[in-house]
């Protein structure tokens, strides 16, 4: 990987430093809770150190975009019934994305997986967040999954996306007790919380400081 200074990384690490405010995009599937998060952050004042760009979705009709409009962040959709492959699809992700020049790309209740050609363009840019504590209970039922194992603690993690699902390079982690009376929903809710005060740190801390990625090891200065 190739930092801003134009230096060649070694190989197995990869290290990006934004020169500047960093330029961040955010992708959204639904109700934008936690792009709303980071806005409020970012809208408390410069020492979030990012700047959201643009805000991109998979569906037209939805919450997030309204989210993003309402802050006077540029908006698109691309939506996937529209190209002709997902292959094509996400082409198309990534060139639209690439004109926002981003330091880094947020998936933020984004409900698709991102392909080689978009991860090509930003490897090692693009975080996500699940709603376990990987790499336990990947997928999309974390927190069903680990109420039905019966663990006492789950939580969050906010990830590096390295192609797979839910299993990139760990950034940070929060922890979330299960309560007696638990369900599905409870657990979830509680889990959404940590999760977005997580993301917006986490956001804010690679924005300001920039990152390392040493094989699975991530440094954050």
């Amino acid at each position: 990987m190739v930092h801003p200074e134009g230096t060649e990384s070694p190989p197995g690490l990869q290290q990006y430093r934004p020169q500047g405010p960093a330029r961040i995009v955010v992708l959204v599937s639904g109700s934008g809770t936690n792009l709303q998060a980071l806005i409020d952050a970012e809208k408390a004042g410069p020492a979030f150190g990012g700047t959201i760009v643009a805000v991109g979705a998979d569906r037209t009709g939805i919450a997030g975009l309204e989210r993003a409009a309402q802050a006077d962040i540029p908006t698109f959709a691309l939506r996937v019934k529209d190209f002709p492959t997902r292959e094509a699809w996400d082409r198309a992700l990534r060139d639209k994305v690439a004109e926002y020049a981003p330091d880094l790309v947020v998936s933020a209740g984004f409900m698709k997986l991102l392909g080689p050609d978009f991860l090509a363009a930003f490897g090692g840019r693009v975080i996500n967040t699940h709603p376990a504590l990987s790499p336990s209970f990947p997928g999309m039922h974390g927190p069903a999954d680990a109420l039905a194992y019966g663990v006492k603690i789950t939580g969050c993690t906010v990830f590096f996306v390295a192609g797979g699902v839910d299993d990139g390079p760990v950034i940070a982690q929060a922890a979330v007790a299960v309560e007696d009376g638990d369900d599905a929903e409870s657990l979830h809710e509680r889990i959404k919380t940590a999760e977005r005060a997580l993301l917006v740190d986490v956001v804010g801390r690679l924005a300001r400081s920039g990152w390392t990625i040493d094989k699975r090891k991530v440094i954050l200065p």
